[in-house]
């Protein structure tokens, strides 16, 4: 068996999303075979996202009777200039943005990336909201970050989560009243002086609107895709929308649009209340094309957990499932910006 043999092999793992064999696609980038292994580097770039990990065992199984182990690795072209690398161990860098407060934009976050390491994914967690940080409270963290000899800060971890926020280094009350070239010192200095190693996943909690710390952000790091959080009332759509713009302008890759406060299902009478209305962030991602990554229940349970532990880790809730849904959706959809970059490119190289 050589090379060739292996690829035309491939050719029977399609890539549901873009619709062709991965070999056609140009997702299979070098085979080695040795005496007892083949080793195969695939351009699968969201680690433990369902579709990558459903890729990567369709390799396996149509190779499965070659008698040889097969090692699989992963090189993806993340669009991403060398030189930029701000974290060259994070390979990638997801926002969860509002066009507005009060949406649980810091809920769906914490969700967010407490799910992806449930995957098994290696997660930090970037609390953005300088003004007004709250994810060590919603995950009840208390331990602190520490200082090495050289003056750069280890993060505490919670629930397998790397954790940084604005937070763990103010007082209990103290206000936050910064301008625009502190936002930017500060935030650099949280980026770059944290010890953050290799991440599949860093989940960035951006405060709400569209001002200095978001700017900040997509000016400074390589952000790979971003989530959209907005609930159902017309107020919260155009706000999203504004939202939406800023990450067009920046040519950062808009992953979907999740709504919160969606359905309430009443425990006592068993009916569902729409209390926000019903539908809107469906009925705006369809409008402006984007992906829909789900809708999260208007639970109490929810409420409760931003106290301690994270919903999505529930097992046996109906609103755990739907965050699992959109941990889902989210990775598989960082994916397909991946490989579809990836693809393309390599069509041109051809």
């Amino acid at each position: 068996m050589n090379e060739a043999d292996v690829r035309e092999r491939l050719r029977v793992v399609d890539d549901p999303d873009l619709g062709d064999d991965i070999v056609s696609l140009g997702l299979v980038n070098e085979v080695e075979i040795g005496d007892d292994s083949i080793d195969i580097d695939l351009a699968l770039g969201a680690p433990y996202s369902p579709t990558e990990s459903a890729i990567a065992a369709d390799v396996r199984q149509a190779l499965d009777d070659t008698g040889k182990q097969i090692n699989l690795t992963a090189t993806v072209d993340r669009g991403v200039d060398p030189e930029d690398q701000v974290l060259p161990g994070v390979k990638n860098i997801i926002a969860v943005a509002s066009g507005k407060g009060g949406v649980g934009k810091s809920t769906l976050a914490v969700n967010l990336a407490a799910g992806l390491s449930q995957m098994g994914a290696r997660v930090g967690l970037f609390d953005g909201d300088i003004y007004g940080p709250n994810v060590p409270r919603m995950l009840d963290a208390d331990e602190h970050p520490k200082a090495t000899e050289d003056d750069e800060i280890v993060p505490p971890e919670k629930y397998g989560m790397k954790l940084m926020s604005m937070d763990f280094l103010l007082g209990e009350d103290d206000p936050v009243i910064w301008r625009g070239p502190m936002v930017h010192s500060v935030l650099t200095q949280l980026w770059e002086d944290v010890i953050w190693g290799s991440l599949d996943y860093m989940i960035v909690d951006l405060p709400p609107g569209t001002g200095d710390t978001q700017l900040t952000l997509l000016q400074s790091v390589p952000v790979s895709g971003a989530a959209i959080v907005t609930t159902p009332q017309d107020v919260a759509l155009d706000d999203a929308r504004k939202g939406l713009q800023m990450f067009g302008r920046h040519d950062t890759p808009v992953l979907g649009v999740v709504e919160n406060m969606s359905t309430f299902h009443c425990p006592d009478c068993g009916s569902d209340h729409d209390i926000f209305g019903s539908g809107g962030g469906r009925d705006f991602a369809e409008e402006t094309e984007m992906p829909f990554l789900g809708e999260i229940p208007l639970d109490p349970s929810v409420r409760e957990g931003d106290n301690g532990k994270p919903m999505v880790l529930e097992e046996d809730s109906e609103t755990g499932e739907a965050f699992r849904q959109f941990v889902y959706r989210t990775a598989n959809n960082q994916g397909i910006v991946h490989r579809k970059r990836h693809s393309d490119r390599a069509k041109v190289e051809q």
